[in-house]
């Protein structure tokens, strides 16, 4: 199999990396404490945590976890916002010999449920704000363990009083709860400093991370990362990024925007793992739908990195106060999680003059799977290049390879592609193929360059009269008419054709009705793709990742 997409790699990205140069993630994040002992690791709400904090509060509660009982490879859940206590919880879990389980912290009381049902997590760390969910389901589910977080626990004694003040009493955001067994996060870093911790002895096989998928296509999953995925996959994106990191002047600390949340798999690995591995400062934005709050934060920084989807840097770039922020010093623009738009890009490129450099990855590959050259002057409309170390093919239903610029599946290996679906051994062979390929759901083309292109998911393709509609494409046409913010494109039921195409519609300007858009699209689409069914609406249903829910408009 001939890889032409390694002719196109810039200079100085290597073809492969080492991941045996790690044991473990451990072992990587012991490297990074140690070289970067000094530095900022995170900003959040004007405070500066040191590398050397994260390293002695991770160990010290990494001694409280191990003296509750817990066994290696025993898992223990994180529910929390982007604040500093998760990044400390992540390595004190690791450290301990544990598995963190990621969970969404806005979760209803079902879905919390299933997942810890589901991974049997002994432990769990909660945000007080989202205490109250977990009550709700504490007497059916596994996890006796309970460490509450405040949100000001980590801003020193003045400053954390005034702060949870304010979440509670001002804001009233944390509703009552009672979890009578619960331990304070500052209590069990405290009482771990009088407690003996010992070092797990890790290896690459040993589980690191399950990871949830969304339940787009099922009930939720939890994909199995071992130390080995994700020590590969920060090591590729590491080596991706050299070329962008060249611009940042010699001896400047790289400073990254965590808008993504640290429970989504590209939030865990984009910024807080590879911030780590890369001795860079995550500011961290606990809430990323605050777009004013956003633009505000950012406005104290100078920063190099801004990983987000979509809906964020089209929702920024078109915020009045998007010019109070100095983007001068932005390198690099990352998007991934959904398709970028060009309408997206183009602005984004205007305002910043930092092209959106789109990635493609899966909770399943720890994620990363391709991006396009960091070097890059403009947006490709593609998913760019197999990272270092990865294969990417387009295979048909049976598993055979397609010809090169047809349409299939895209399949993936790669060190950083899960072991399996936690005890799920039928789910897995679903997505394995005898050869040891993930089938990605994905329906892409690869070009003569090696560049890959997504024309959609296996199962949001819409069949009109038998030809293939490619949700994306509507939405990229929509979204690029004057005046439409956003849009989302889902097949509907048709007597006559099987299925036609319903549309979606937000609009900034009130100008844009349907007569307009069905002339918008009759000049640039061909008749099958055109949208029989047009709705508006104030806001289009979304992940808490901000990814478009495409399932719940379907009605």
């Amino acid at each position: 199999m001939t890889h032409p997409w390694l002719a196109q790699y810039p200079a100085g990205v290597p073809a492969e990396i080492d991941a045996s140069s790690y044991a473990s993630l451990v072992a990587l994040m012991a490297d990074s404490f140690r070289r970067h002992a000094s530095l900022p690791a995170y900003h959040f709400m004007g405070r500066a945590i040191s590398f050397e904090q994260v390293d002695r509060l991770s160990r010290t509660l990494a001694a409280w976890l191990q003296s509750q009982g817990l066994v290696r490879g025993d898992r223990v859940a994180i529910m929390m916002l982007n604040i500093p206590q998760y990044p400390v919880a992540v390595a004190a879990i690791l450290r301990a010999g544990f598995v963190v389980v990621n969970v969404n912290p806005l979760y209803t009381p079902r879905e919390l449920e299933h997942q810890l049902k589901d991974s049997g997590a002994k432990a769990i760390f909660v945000l007080e704000m989202f205490a109250a969910t977990l009550q709700q389901v504490i007497a059916s589910v596994p996890t006796k363990k309970v460490i509450v977080a405040s949100m000001g626990d980590m801003l020193g004694f003045f400053k954390g009083v005034l702060v949870n003040h304010v979440v509670r009493k001002r804001r009233k955001m944390v509703p009552p709860f009672q979890l009578p067994q619960a331990v304070a996060f500052n209590d069990a870093v405290s009482r771990g400093r009088s407690l003996k911790f010992t070092e797990a002895a890790l290896g690459p096989d040993d589980i690191a991370v399950l990871q949830y998928t969304g339940g787009t296509t099922g009930v939720s999953k939890g994909a199995v990362l071992l130390h080995r995925n994700l020590v590969a996959n920060l090591l590729q994106a590491e080596a991706w990024y050299q070329p962008a990191l060249k611009k940042i002047p010699p001896g400047e600390q790289i400073v990254t925007v965590c808008a993504l949340p640290l429970y989504h798999i590209f939030g865990f690995n984009t910024n807080m793992m590879l911030g780590l591995r890369m001795g860079g400062c995550n500011i961290l934005i606990a809430n990323p739908r605050d777009f004013p709050g956003v633009l505000k934060e950012l406005s104290k920084h100078r920063f190099h990195s801004f990983p987000a989807v979509n809906t964020l840097f089209n929702s920024l770039a078109h915020h009045p106060d998007f010019s109070s922020v100095d983007w001068s010093s932005l390198k690099i623009s990352v998007g991934g999680g959904m398709a970028v738009q060009q309408a997206t890009a183009k602005l984004w490129l205007e305002k910043t003059g930092c092209p959106i450099c789109e990635g493609y990855g899966l909770s399943e590959t720890s994620p990363s799977v391709s991006c396009n050259p960091v070097d890059a002057t403009a947006w490709t409309g593609t998913i760019g290049l197999p990272m270092p170390g990865t294969v990417m093919k387009i295979i048909d239903d049976d598993g055979r390879d397609v010809p090169q610029g047809d349409p299939g599946e895209i399949a993936v290996k790669g060190p950083q592609v899960m072991a399996g679906y936690w005890q799920r051994p039928d789910e897995t062979a679903k997505v394995m193929t005898a050869d040891g390929f993930f089938r990605t759901g994905d329906i892409g083309v690869m070009d003569e360059l090696g560049y890959f292109r997504i024309v959609d998911r296996k199962k949001d393709m819409i069949l009109v009269s038998g030809f293939n509609v490619y949700p994306n494409e509507v939405e990229d046409v929509i979204t690029s008419m004057p005046g439409v913010l956003e849009c989302a494109a889902v097949g509907i039921p048709d007597a006559k054709a099987g299925e036609a195409v319903k549309v979606v519609i937000v609009r900034k300007d009130p100008a844009v009705t349907e007569a307009a858009v069905r002339a918008y699209c009759e000049a640039h689409l061909t008749g099958y793709k055109r949208p029989k069914l047009i709705e508006f609406r104030n806001e289009l249903p979304k992940s808490a990742v901000g990814k478009i829910l495409r399932r719940e408009l379907r009605g």
